[in-house]
């Protein structure tokens, strides 16, 4: 099947304020959030992307929104350059991909009754006011929220935690998408409706065939959406393969600390150490060759010299590391 998303080389650098003698000197600090990220998302998938806050998921999310723009290489979606977007050509790609934010106390508007707020990216998208009503409709009954006159003309506080996730995502498919990606879906919800979301998540996606990326630093959350996962850390894809065997055979050793680090439901089960030690780097100063270098108990004088590139590995995965060369 064609790929629906494509990212060649990707790179994104955030500058940061200059110390005094970084100006005198012409130095020009950078954050650099992604370093050469290339991946296919196919028609129809959903696709994890998993790591540590700071790994550079959020960023990657938001460029294949074309909510930012990349500092070196290219994303296309449905063959088209996000780059070359532009007119009505870019509000059709607005209209095809949209986004399920963090936070959904954050992502209403609070003067908005929850039609408007729903009903917005119609009235954005140039939709005509007469089917407006019929679509929020449609979205409400697809997230579960069937009594309309029990939610519509209420504001987000009146809603709970769960209701409000809800009807973000009734706003994400108002305009019936083909992309979507989910930022944390659920990590800001309590753990008792969480449950509940994702089977939401998972049955909108395969009742629209949609094409998904989910962002999360949870391996039991991506384990029950997707059936491909890509492990991320500081810029880099560390590892690549189907969900289930990455999270049964991990072969990166830092996909091994996160799947180490997964809750267990036996609180007295002795839990060994995480296989891994220190800090996440300074993304403004980022080591040599390996980015995980510093934290890898494998670690070798090559890991030091050489960024190891991302190679096929048994079991489907691929694998950017020198122990899998």
């Amino acid at each position: 099947m064609a790929a629906h998303v494509e990212l060649r080389d990707v790179v994104k650098h955030f500058p940061v304020s200059r110390t005094l003698g970084e100006i005198l000197s012409g130095a020009r600090p950078a954050v650099r959030a992604l370093d050469g990220v290339s991946f296919d998302v196919g028609e129809g998938d959903a696709v994890a992307i998993v790591g540590e806050s700071g790994c550079g998921k959020t960023t990657l999310g938001r460029l294949m929104l074309k909510l930012t723009e990349p500092t070196g290489g290219a994303i296309t979606f449905a063959g088209a350059p996000l780059a070359e977007l532009a007119g009505e050509r870019l509000r059709d790609f607005r209209r095809q991909a949209q986004l399920v934010f963090q936070n959904p106390f954050d992502a209403l508007n609070p003067r908005f009754t929850i039609y408007r707020a729903v009903a917005e990216p119609l009235h954005n998208a140039g939709i005509d006011k007469a089917e407006h009503a019929d679509r929020v409709a449609q979205a409400f009954r697809r997230v579960h929220l069937a009594d309309l006159d029990r939610y519509l003309d209420r504001y987000p506080h009146q809603l709970s935690g769960g209701q409000l996730q809800r009807v973000v995502l009734a706003r994400a498919l108002v305009l019936a998408p083909r992309f979507l990606v989910a930022d944390e879906p659920v990590s800001m919800l309590d753990v008792s409706v969480r449950a509940g979301i994702l089977a939401l998540m998972r049955e909108v996606r395969d009742a629209m065939g949609l094409t998904a990326v989910y962002i999360s630093h949870d391996l039991a959350l991506v384990r029950y959406l997707c059936e491909r996962t890509l492990v991320m850390y500081l810029g880099r894809i560390v590892e690549d393969g189907p969900t289930e065997e990455i999270v049964r055979h991990p072969k990166h050793p830092y996909t091994r600390a996160l799947v180490a680090a997964v809750p267990v439901p036996d609180a007295d089960q002795p839990r060994a150490p995480l296989p891994i030690k220190g800090n996440v780097p300074d993304a403004r100063e980022l080591p040599s060759g390996c980015h995980f270098r510093d934290r890898c108990p494998h670690a070798m004088p090559r890991c030091a010299e050489e960024a190891p590139a991302l190679r096929p590995v048994a079991g489907g995965h691929s694998v950017a590391c020198h122990l899998e060369a």
